[in-house]
């Protein structure tokens, strides 16, 4: 069983980090200028929709993150 919640705790944690990573900012920089043209092309409720499933995948990752630590620090 530790090994498990330990194999998941990675697994989340990658995922965790990759997820943050993915998120704009709040003032967008670099990225914002590059896709600033695709946004006039696409609309920006693609760009919205995107970002918050972004969030919501934080928020649920993040969630997972900590049952798993206080799972695995409850093993050890």
């Amino acid at each position: 069983m530790q090994t498990i919640a330990f194999v998941l705790l990675i697994i989340v944690s990658i995922a965790l980090i990759a997820v943050v990573l993915l998120q704009s900012g709040r003032s967008a920089g670099l990225s914002g200028s590059i896709s600033g043209g695709a946004e006039q092309l696409l609309g920006k409720q693609k760009a919205r929709g995107i970002d918050a499933v972004l969030m919501k995948a934080t928020i649920v990752l993040g969630i997972l993150f900590f049952a798993l630590t206080i799972t695995v620090a409850f093993f050890l």
